[in-house]
């Protein structure tokens, strides 16, 4: 596994990185005992950044992932949740519930702090209590030595200049904005780096548009366009003998301005493939013909 050191944060992550929503049956029901699997797997392959929320699953990731943990040192890996958003139209970015919600995680993940806070989801709360009550709790929570460091997530990627034209941050997450079909979260890293604060990239297969699976799952908010233009490029993958979900983690952890990329898996073998497909060089000439395809939908978004 490579790492890569995050330029104004302590903490060296490896290029490719957890996200624990699979844990949460978020895609599919899964085998619990198999999703514990898949963390030690992922833990002992190099992965020493794991990232979860209480909305997955509404707290089943969250409980999984600490059962997972419990015999783990605690410096093994860099663990980061999330507060603010509970439910599919249950956000509460108030004082109150982030502080609850913090204290409610770190029962369920079994530690005493989290090493990163991330407010989730931004958008779809209300801007006033993020910026009033959501950003002095995670400051609250920091001086108390709950979490080491804090910022957002969020989908468009407009709202992180409104925050940080504010407020300061450690780091954001941003998701399905770094992948083959779009770049753009590109355009906004001078502004990070300016700023002096870090980056997370999720979602490099665009939550399931570039995949070999034969499409993404129907709540994908993806319009008919994107998508027919993702599946053309999976379906040439696979005539080539390729998997696209390959060239687009390879894609995504060969950028050195990406510290790191999150992937969400519960299936062990899944994930040593993940893992092994990060460290193997990309196929340049099937990149080049995929870009191709992609090109028509190229940073178009949802």
């Amino acid at each position: 596994m490579k790492y890569r050191k995050l330029k104004n944060i302590d903490m060296d992550v490896s290029i490719l990185s957890y996200g624990a929503s699979s844990l949460g049956s978020v895609f599919k029901e899964i085998n619990e005992s198999e999703g514990i699997r898949t963390v030690h797997e992922a833990i002992d392959l190099g992965i020493n950044l794991i990232d979860v929320s209480p909305y997955y699953g509404l707290t089943k990731a969250e409980n999984v992932l600490g059962k997972a943990l419990q015999d783990i040192p605690r410096d093994k890996y860099f663990l980061s949740s999330k507060a603010g958003r509970y439910g599919e139209h249950d956000f509460d970015f108030s004082r109150k519930s982030i502080l609850t919600s913090v204290e409610d995680s770190l029962k369920r993940l079994n530690t005493d702090y989290l090493d990163i806070l991330l407010l989730h989801d931004i958008e779809f709360g209300s801007f006033d209590e993020v910026m009033e009550e959501g950003i002095p709790a995670l400051h609250e929570l920091k001086k108390a030595g709950k979490i080491r460091y804090f910022g957002v997530s969020a989908y468009p990627l407009e709202i992180f200049k409104r925050v940080l034209a504010q407020t300061d941050l450690d780091l954001i997450l941003s998701y399905c904005h770094y992948s083959l079909n779009d770049q753009s979260l590109l355009d906004l890293i001078p502004f990070l780096e300016e700023k002096k604060v870090d980056l997370i990239n999720a979602s490099p297969l665009s939550m399931g548009l570039l995949s070999s699976r034969g499409g993404p799952p129907e709540w994908h908010p993806a319009d008919d366009e994107i998508k027919r233009v993702c599946q053309e490029a999976a379906n040439y993958c696979k005539e080539q003998g390729a998997d696209i979900a390959k060239l687009a983690i390879q894609f995504a952890v060969s950028n050195e301005l990406i510290p790191t990329t999150l992937v969400s898996t519960a299936n062990p073998t899944n994930m040593r493939h993940n893992i092994q497909w990060a460290t193997e060089p990309i196929d340049e000439q099937l990149l080049h013909a995929v870009l191709t395809i992609l090109k028509p939908i190229h940073n178009k978004t949802w």
